[in-house]
């Protein structure tokens, strides 16, 4: 992200790029709806999400627009001092996690297709995890 759009502090940095999300998912990106950088005031170990909208008909002025069916990717700022080593682990281990979930949610039945789910990574002290969570 240039520093001239940048909207973090100065002490947070994002691990990954919208170039590296990219290069992982390849063609999958297609099914990508929103990359979301986010800026907020960090979400202490989380680093990486990814949701599935799930298409859920208008009823009443409420529902999903069509548009927004997919997947949501959201990448999470870390402390500038650990953007390195946080960006390693993340390009080394997330991003195949990440293209596997998609490629696996892309081939799930109906009945998975049509609730919202989040998975989510987690890295502390080096060490990352994921799971899928609510």
């Amino acid at each position: 992200m240039p520093a001239r759009e940048r909207r973090l502090p100065r002490h947070l940095a994002w691990p990954l790029t919208a170039t590296d999300v990219r290069a992982c998912l390849g063609p999958l990106m297609a099914q990508v709806t929103e990359l979301r950088f986010l800026a907020g005031p960090g979400a202490g170990t989380l680093v990486l999400r990814a949701e599935w909208i799930a298409p859920d008909p208008f009823n009443h002025g409420r529902g999903t627009h069509p548009e927004t069916v997919g997947f949501r990717i959201d990448v999470l700022p870390v402390e500038a001092a650990g953007r390195a080593a946080a960006r390693a682990v993340l390009q080394a281990r997330a991003l195949p996690q990440l293209h596997a979930w998609v490629t696996e949610a892309l081939a799930a039945d109906e009945t998975w297709r049509t609730a919202r789910h989040h998975h989510c990574w987690r890295l502390d002290g080096g060490r990352l995890t994921h799971r899928d969570e609510p």
